[in-house]
């Protein structure tokens, strides 16, 4: 598949976003190693805070079906230019996804930006941060 068909695939997961009080539909596809697409679209809730992006619903989606392995990330929204991940998906997509990996930001007029998860977040907090 093209990176086309993956917008297209994040398109349709915008379709499912729950969005009575922002009204910002966003939709996210995670491509695994093996191809298959893991789609995730934002959930919002009363209580703001508890509400969640496309990004981490597809990343939670699929660690949860055991899913660990992930080679391309799309997200889309309507936006001026390419949407941009908010700070909190930034560091689960680095907890999760290979700091090379691809990141495709688009938005409906087709414009898109591709760039690498460290690019997103450089100097994430890693486990590695921790101490012991």
């Amino acid at each position: 598949m093209k990176t086309n068909d993956f917008v297209s695939l994040a398109k349709k997961a915008r379709e499912y976003a729950y969005v009575p009080y922002s009204k910002f539909p966003v939709g996210a596809a995670l491509v695994t190693k093996e191809d298959e697409v893991v789609l995730g679209c934002n959930i919002e809730n009363a209580s703001f805070g508890l509400s969640n992006c496309a990004e981490r619903t597809a990343i939670f989606k699929a660690v949860s079906e055991g899913k660990t392995d992930f080679k391309k990330l799309v997200v889309v929204a309507d936006t001026d230019g390419p949407v941009s991940p908010c700070g909190a998906c930034r560091q689960v997509i680095s907890e999760f996804c290979n700091l090379d990996m691809p990141v495709v930001l688009t938005n409906l007029k087709g414009e898109q930006v591709e760039v690498t998860v460290k690019e997103l977040l450089p100097g994430a907090f890693k486990a590695e941060d921790m101490v012991e």
